[in-house]
């Protein structure tokens, strides 16, 4: 069957008996959530900050989207303390299945409930919100159509109009052949989720790259038991793209975000206390066992923002 690839990704992750209705994302990839508990320890600190601006309000909320196994808000609750916890209210926003062992405290939704105050974090979300694909010819963009069997990839029509205007504005191709992912979808899904937020915070956390520096190839990716592979839109494997995040940032702009910030995760990271320093080996002679859970600590904390790694994914982070 030949569908665009917005419509063939749509079907494969989230149409009946797909991908993300019936797998768990931490049996096919890594995230900074399962990388280190300090990731959660970080959120945690957002979200002290957060309930520090609001006033400490009776109640204040952490929703985190697309929210997979649950493991983020779990380690959250569980590491917030007997105050804060008594006054937060927790919901996971993902379309497969509650988990079991979930926490009654923890909401579960497929929808991001609205009247939200508090923080919002959608941790490699909008990098599955399907896309369209275009390729550059010499008359122009077209949509790219792809076999939901083979993934074989042919050219279809025009793009929208509104498609146009925003690989116009947001991802020009010059040059025949080159390939641009068309964000318009991000856009309103996050869109959506300022739209949600009454007061707070909003952070995405994803695979970016900026208008000056996109990819002339695109960055269509499928991965499956933990290695990459061919993205073959047929429900056996995850299919994710890299996000244009400065494009979301005005989509949020528009919505209602009354600031904006826009960085990596090794700085966000940083700043709310996650340095990857290694223990004094004075702490060596001391107390070894406590030195070497010091040190695996360094280890995983380095890998939360390595540049070349996790600490390379974008942040965005959006007030109302």
């Amino acid at each position: 069957m030949w569908l665009t690839w917005r419509a063939a990704t749509q079907r494969a992750l989230y149409g009946e008996g797909g991908f993300y209705l019936r797998e768990r994302p931490s049996g096919h990839f890594r995230t900074s959530v399962v990388a280190s508990p300090a990731f959660a320890e970080a959120v945690l600190a957002l979200l002290r900050e957060v309930d520090a601006e609001l006033g400490a309000p009776a109640g204040i909320d952490l929703v985190d989207v697309g929210a997979g196994e649950g493991v983020l808000v779990r380690h959250v609750l569980a590491m917030a303390g007997r105050g804060l916890r008594a006054r937060l209210r927790v919901t996971a926003v993902d379309l497969s299945p509650r988990p079991d062992d979930l926490p009654e405290e923890i909401g579960w939704s497929a929808r991001i409930p609205s009247g939200v105050r508090g923080l919002v974090i959608a941790n490699e979300w909008l990098d599955n919100v399907p896309l369209d694909v275009a390729e550059q010819t010499a008359d122009g963009p077209r949509l790219v159509l792809v076999d939901t069997e083979t993934g074989e990839e042919r050219l279809g029509g025009e793009p929208p109009a509104a498609d146009l205007e925003w690989l116009k504005r947001w991802w020009p191709l010059s040059c025949v052949g080159t390939r641009a992912e068309i964000g318009r979808t991000r856009d309103a899904a996050w869109a959506a989720v300022l739209a949600r937020l009454d007061q707070g915070r909003a952070v995405a956390v994803d695979y970016a790259h900026p208008v000056d520096n996109r990819p002339r190839c695109g960055t269509l990716t499928g991965y499956r038991d933990g290695a990459v592979v061919s993205p073959i839109p047929d429900g056996t494997c995850d299919i994710t793209a890299h996000v244009a995040l400065d494009a979301c940032a005005e989509a949020g702009r528009r919505a209602g975000a009354i600031s904006t910030a826009l960085s990596t995760q090794r700085a966000a990271l940083r700043e709310l206390g996650v340095t990857g320093a290694r223990p004094s080996l004075d702490l060596a002679r001391t107390d070894p066992p406590g030195y070497l859970r010091a040190l695996a600590r360094a280890s995983e904390e380095a890998e939360l923002i390595d540049p070349a790694g996790l600490g390379g994914f974008g942040w965005l982070c959006q007030r109302r």
